[in-house]
């Protein structure tokens, strides 16, 4: 038998596992590299007693290929033949990332490899709804807003609603599920292919110097929209105002002729999308809402997010004697509490502020209007942070049972209009 040497295998210009996902076998690899046009050279070296037609071959042997039939073929992850396009579950389980994947992931054995390896697919690099993560992505968004939203109104129920907003955009915005799929340890493959490795998260990557108005997702499509009109709007908007002023004519072409559904997204919107469909997976196979929520808490809700830093005042004196006239609280009035070195050049105040004899915050500055600034907004973030301390229930509480005992929460009668 001729033996094969390494830099041969090398040399062969076959793949190492078939796109269907079962591995080629070394008898496939040379009877591809031997060919059989050469069979008359090869008969002529072989005795005259020995018969040129070869014996039937055993059937344990596999049946000779031809190397046309080995290169990749250009189909799509997980495609089948099947009418129903159903994702097969053979190749996931011959994944390692992906099982592994899982059990980091704690998820159950009813939690199939195969929905956890179809939700890391991005739209981007699969256009088939039901290949791809497109419909477990939207489930998981109204999930993660679901659980999202009444754990800050319960537990921050004074919070106005544009720091309510970006709260929730700092547990389950784009960054925040991003920072947590990549501590979940996914990986992302460099291109989308037939023969990339379930366990990696596929998407098409936009190219270097895409203006961002041009990506889904990005500024273009995140910006605050003009009521009763789908169309993003960049009028008066401080945030994309720099980049519309530097674009040339033919990106501001571009920008009025784009269409929502591009093909080619970020990686930070890949693995956020990914983290959803995660989620809906949960719901969809570990038994409802109250895993879903378990699962949640623990991997999203469960991070640090600092709620009084979102916090910024225009006018924190004004807004603070306009609560106390709606909570019919006697009008606030700043007292100068300590100070020390005043005709230094690092002089530090200390000054009160009280409603009657209440005091409802502190603040020091090394000047009089700075401490009092300062302690009328150590007074709002009092009031707006305020969190009951026990006793109240999450209303999710009563999803599987709804004759569970609970607990109503605090609900505030809205912002304070200055």
């Amino acid at each position: 038998m001729r033996r094969v040497s390494r830099s041969t295998w090398d040399s062969l210009a076959v793949p190492r596992r078939c796109v269907c996902g079962n591995p080629i076998r070394l008898n496939d690899l040379l009877s591809s590299s031997f060919s059989t046009s050469s069979s008359s050279s090869s008969s002529s070296s072989l005795p005259s007693s020995v018969s040129t037609s070869s014996p039937s071959r055993p059937s344990s042997i596999p049946t000779i290929r031809s190397p046309s039939s080995l290169r990749p073929r250009a189909s799509r992850p997980f495609s089948t033949s099947s009418p129903l396009a159903v994702i097969p579950s053979l190749l996931p389980t011959q994944s390692a990332k992906l099982a592994a994947l899982h059990g980091r992931l704690g998820l159950p054995n009813k939690y199939p490899l195969a929905t956890l390896g179809r939700a890391l697919i991005d739209p981007t690099a699969e256009p088939e709804h039901h290949l791809n993560n497109d419909g477990l992505s939207n489930l998981g968004n109204v999930l993660l807003g679901y659980y999202a939203s009444e754990y800050l109104m319960v537990q921050y129920p004074r919070l106005p609603y544009e720091i309510l907003k970006t709260a929730m955009n700092g547990y389950i915005g784009p960054n925040a599920l991003a920072a947590v799929g990549t501590e979940w340890g996914v990986e992302a493959a460099f291109a989308p292919g037939a023969t990339v490795d379930p366990g990696l998260l596929q998407f098409n990557r936009v190219a270097p110097g895409t203006p961002l108005y041009k990506i889904q997702g990005g500024v273009g499509f995140n910006i605050p929209r003009k009521r009763n009109k789908m169309v993003p709007n960049f009028e008066n908007n401080p945030s994309v105002d720099a980049e519309l002023a530097a674009e040339t004519p033919e990106m501001k072409a571009a920008r009025e002729a784009q269409r929502p559904g591009q093909d080619a997204t970020t990686l930070q919107l890949a693995m956020s999308s990914f983290v959803r469909a995660a989620v809906a997976g949960v719901y969809l196979h570990n038994g409802g809402l109250s895993a879903t929520k378990e699962f949640v808490h623990a991997h999203v809700l469960s991070r640090k997010l600092d709620v009084d830093k979102l916090f910024q005042f225009e006018q924190p004196t004004r807004e603070l004697s306009r609560l106390c006239v709606r909570e019919g609280f006697q009008q606030p009035i700043a007292r100068l509490e300590k100070e020390t070195g005043r005709y230094s050049r690092h002089a530090v105040f200390i000054v009160g502020v009280y409603s009657g004899e209440e005091k409802l915050g502190e603040g020091q500055g090394s000047s009089l209007p700075e401490a009092k600034i300062k302690a009328a907004i150590s007074a709002l973030k009092g009031w707006y942070l305020y969190s009951p301390v026990s006793g109240v229930d999450l209303p999710s509480k009563t999803d599987e049972n709804p004759l569970a005992k609970f607990m109503p929460a605090v609900i505030d009668v809205g912002d304070v209009v200055s």
